[in-house]
C-alpha cells in the first residue's frame, strides 16, 4: 500500500505539472511555423522511442551531484536530486511530456484560431478567449491528456528505477514493488498488485474512449 500511494502520489503531481507547461508549448507547437519545428516536435516526442534505461541514466546523471539537479539541491543544503522524490517528479514529467502535449497539440490544430479571433471582435484579451473559449472546446483533448500521462506515470519502471532506486517509503513505486515480489517469488502479492494496476489502466482508457465517443474528435 505504500508503493501504491506513492505512485498515486507521483501520478497526480506530474500530471497537474505537465497540463500546467504542455498548455503553452501544444499552443505555440499548433499555431505557430518556424525553422526547426521538427526538431522541437522531435524532442519533445523523444520519450516515445528512447529507451527508458537510457533516459534514466542521463537523468541520473543531470540529478546527481555534479550535474544541474546537483547544483540546485545545494541551494537549500542537499547534494543531489537523484534517489528521491523530487527526482522522481522531474523524471516523470519528462517521460510522460509526450503523452500530454501530443493530445492537447491535435486539439489545439483542429480547433484551430477563428474562434480566438472572434472573441478579439468582443474586445475580448488573449487570456480571456483562451479561458472562456478555447479551454471549453479542448475539454475533450484535455481530459485524454490528463488520462495519459496519469495512466503513463502509474507503469513506469525503467526511468524511475534508475533514477530513484529501490527505496521503500521514498522511491519505491508500485511498478518496482512487483518486480521485487516476482524476484522473491511471492507470485500472490505480486498478482495483486498487477491486477490492480491493470483494473486502474483499463478504466482509464475506458474513459479515454468514452469522451471520444461523446464529445467528438479532438483527442
Amino acid at each position: 500500500m505504500e508503493a501504491l500511494w506513492l505512485t498515486l502520489q507521483l501520478a497526480l503531481f506530474s500530471t497537474l505539472i505537465l497540463l500546467v507547461l504542455a498548455t503553452p508549448l501544444a499552443w505555440w507547437l499548433a499555431h505557430s511555423e518556424f525553422t526547426g519545428k521538427a526538431l522541437v516536435e522531435a524532442l519533445v516526442a523523444l520519450p516515445l522511442v528512447l529507451p527508458p534505461t537510457v533516459l534514466g541514466f542521463y537523468l541520473l546523471i543531470a540529478l546527481g551531484p555534479d550535474g544541474p539537479g546537483g547544483w540546485l539541491a545545494a541551494s537549500w543544503g542537499g547534494t543531489t536530486l537523484a534517489f528521491s522524490f523530487s527526482g522522481l517528479l522531474i523524471g516523470s514529467v519528462i517521460y510522460s511530456l509526450p503523452f500530454v502535449v501530443q493530445p492537447l497539440q491535435n486539439g489545439f490544430t483542429l480547433i484551430g484560431k477563428k474562434p480566438l479571433e472572434v472573441a478579439y471582435t468582443l474586445k475580448a484579451s488573449f487570456w480571456d478567449g483562451f479561458r472562456s473559449v478555447i479551454l471549453p472546446l479542448a475539454k475533450p483533448a484535455y481530459i485524454s491528456a490528463a488520462t495519459l500521462g496519469f495512466a503513463h506515470t502509474l507503469g513506469e519502471f525503467g526511468v524511475v528505477l534508475m533514477i530513484g532506486g529501490n527505496i521503500p517509503g521514498h522511491t519505491q513505486v508500485i511498478s518496482i514493488a512487483i518486480y521485487e515480489q516476482v524476484e522473491a517469488m511471492e507470485y500472490a502479492q505480486a498478482h495483486g498488485l498487477s491486477a490492480l494496476l491493470l483494473l486502474i489502466s483499463f478504466t482509464l482508457l475506458t474513459i479515454i474512449y468514452r469522451t471520444r465517443k461523446h464529445q467528438g474528435g479532438l483527442l
